[in-house]
Parts: structure tokens; sequence; C-alpha cells
């Protein structure tokens, strides 16, 4: 790319981006920095006259860039994705470009609904809401009694958290005050980290067996499918809370459901094996499951922030600076497969 030319930029996103008001402002920085080409293609084929002409590429994480497709795109140095499988990471890298990837973004946003499922579901929120709404209400008439006792408090209860990337910190930074006795379980995070942020890190058949509330957020990465388990569903202590704002790809789903049928468990999904949730699953049923559409990551905030990530990552590059928000091989493992 010559000095004085400026750079080719392919936004290659789904429509409803260029349409999102709220992302105006990210728009028109991106427009300073590059000369745009704004796209929405879902195949390598449709792509790849547009990625020929690029400097660089924004994506999410389709299609993937195979390497036989970034051989055809001489002019290509840089690609910052919002999300990105192992397969083109891999191939993007070895390549040779210089890869941002955004997807920590959304973590912030999920944090705080995985506490807010846990509230919810410790102390019985949308069910008030729904009975209040419905007229069914119970008022307590003989104090304390009527109290369901299944309604908790979630000051100094055992918390688990499974996968301590940067939705599991974030949300151990949120559970401080409430003095929680919090478990860790991620093989690729060293003790200090989790100590640091007042946790103790434990195998998963210690969290599971021991913890009041377990929270999923690990990635859907080859090495987490399933990684709650029929076994590990047993062994979930009687009436804990499952939470899982990560995938569905980490839980028996099956197993999840004969459990939470005997009605000693409960649990608040926000993430199913399909999307959108057939409406004759029995989740949609179950009095001890609460359930939200895929909705964790999903505030306006996260989508500008993940942009903006990018975007200082692209001045970064074009400027020669480092990136903010680098990928590198060494990030693989974390990636879906």
């Amino acid at each position: 790319m010559a000095r004085e030319e400026k750079c080719r930029l392919l936004v290659n996103l789904p429509s409803g981006f260029f349409r999102c008001p709220q992302l105006k402002g990210v728009f028109a920085r991106l427009g300073r920095l590059a000369v745009l080409r704004k796209r929405s293609h879902n195949k390598a084929e449709e792509i790849e006259k547009d990625l020929a002409w690029a400097d660089a590429v924004l994506m999410w994480a389709w299609p993937v860039l195979s390497r036989e497709l970034l051989a055809r795109c001489p002019r290509l140095r840089f690609a910052g994705h919002i999300n990105i499988v192992q397969a083109s990471a891999k191939a993007e890298l070895e390549h040779g470009l210089v890869v941002s990837e955004a997807r920590h973004g959304w973590s912030p946003a999920v944090a705080e609904l995985a506490l807010g499922l846990i509230l919810c579901g410790l102390r019985r929120i949308s069910d008030y809401h729904a009975a209040m709404r419905a007229g069914t209400e119970h008022w307590v008439s003989d104090f304390p009694v009527d109290i369901d006792p299944l309604e908790r408090q979630l000051a100094g209860r055992a918390v688990g958290i499974v996968g301590f990337g940067a939705i599991g910190r974030r949300l151990a930074e949120l559970l401080e005050p409430f003095r929680v006795h919090l478990r860790v379980y991620d093989p690729y995070v060293p003790r200090v980290v989790a100590e640091r942020l007042g946790g103790k890190l434990v195998p998963l058949a210690d969290l599971v067996k021991n913890s009041e509330v377990v929270v999923l957020c690990a990635a859907n990465n080859p090495g987490t499918k399933h990684l709650l388990g029929r076994r590990e569903i047993a062994a979930l202590l009687r009436n804990a809370l499952l939470v899982n704002v990560g995938r569905a790809w980490l839980v028996d789903m099956d197993a999840l459901v004969r459990r939470l049928e005997k009605g000693d468990l409960f649990a608040a999904l926000d993430v199913f094996d399909t999307e959108p949730l057939p409406l004759d699953s029995p989740l949609r049923k179950l009095p001890n499951a609460w359930l939200t559409p895929h909705r964790a990551g999903a505030p306006i905030e996260s989508v500008v922030r993940i942009l903006n990530m990018l975007a200082d990552d692209l001045e970064a590059f074009l400027q020669g600076r480092e990136l903010k928000y680098p990928l590198t091989m060494e990030m693989l493992h974390a990636l879906p497969g």
C-alpha cells in the first residue's frame, strides 16, 4: 500500500449494523481512517471480490477466511473480528495478517446478566413479577412461617464460576460486595489470578459438589463440550442454581432437563442447543427454569464498544503502533472450534 494511498477497508457485517443509528459515529470514524466498502456477505465465494480489493477487513466470524481465499487477496494486511473461529484465526495468522479480535467487548454485559440471573433465581424476582401481573401473588400472612425457604439471599453463598476469562473475572468483581465464597474452575488460569479476585482455583468436581450457585462462562471450544455432563449434573447440590451465560455446548441439556424435572435443581439459562428455543421445549414449562433469549451481551453499548475496539486497533495498525486487542497463536485454544 503506497504511503499516500488511503487504506481500503471492507466492513462485512449484517446489514442491521449499517442501519443502526447508534453506530453512525463509529462508521464516521472508520470513514476518516479509510475508504469504506460496506457489505453483508455470508459465503466465501460472495466475499472474495471485495476482499481482494481490501487492505483491511472488519467482520464477524463468517465467512471463514481459508488459506486458499487469502492467497487470492494480495493487498490484505489486517483483519479485525467481532469473533473468530479457530480455522480462520490459524489461516489468517499463518498468512501473515495482523489480527484483532474483540469478543471480550461483550464481557461486561454478559457478566451483568449473569449477576441478574443469579439474583432472579435466588430471590424469585421474575416469579413475583409474573404473579403480580396475573393477580395470583401470595402475600405473607403468617410471618415468618409461610416465607418460602427456597427464596435465598446471595450474600455469603458458595458460588462457583466455570471459565475465568473476561466474563468470569468481571462477574467475580461484581460479586465482591456480596462476600460470596468463590470457587473457580479454569485449566488455563493461574491460581494467583483467581486469588486476586477473591476466588479459589479448584477441580471441576470440587466446584460442582460444593457450590450453591454454579455459573458457566466458559468458551465453546473443543475441550469444553458437555463440561457439565450427566455425572456433573447429578452431583450438583440439592436446590443449587445453575446459570449458563456461556454456550449450551457446555451442558448435556438432556441430562439437565431430567434433573430439573425432578424438582431439586434450579436453572437460569440464556443459551440453548437450538435457537430460537422451540415452542415445545420442555424447558418452557418447568417452573424451576428461568429463560432469556440469548440476550447476555446484547445491549447496544456492547456493539458500540466492540466496533470501537476494532477501530482502535485498525488505527494503531495504520500508524505503526501496537494493537490493544491482538490475536496470537497462543490464544487459539480459547476460540470456538
